[in-house]
């Protein structure tokens, strides 16, 4: 059996947090989900994702912030801005999922950062 890659999910919204677990888990990922980028910082020495999901608008630090650290740990970790901002308005990053998404948005977003 082979094991599954950690997305890690950084969003302050319960419903948002629960609908990206569901999905990721659906699409192969085990899922590790803060709700504060305080808390995902927190759990970087324990964690090792392949995926990082992380709103902007965050309380606390930034969302921005948050994927700079990301970037930093974890060179090879993908990152996926998500928000409801305008997408000129995302900092650079491996992808864009703009909210309200849907699953198969997830979806194809994440078949085109494995090609």
């Amino acid at each position: 059996m082979t094991a599954r890659s950690l997305a890690l999910t950084v969003e302050d919204n319960g419903e948002q947090t629960q609908l990206l677990r569901t999905l990721l888990d659906r699409e192969g990922y085990d899922v590790f989900s803060a709700a504060t980028a305080e808390a995902a910082i927190a759990a970087f020495p324990t964690i090792s994702p392949s995926l990082a999901i992380i709103d902007l608008r965050l309380p606390g630090v930034t969302g921005e912030e948050c994927s700079r650290l990301v970037r930093a740990t974890f060179p090879d970790c993908r990152i996926v801005i998500s928000s409801v901002l305008d997408r000129e308005d995302y900092p650079l990053a491996d992808g864009a999922l703009p909210k309200p998404f849907t699953g198969a948005t997830l979806h194809e977003l994440l078949a085109g950062l494995t090609r």
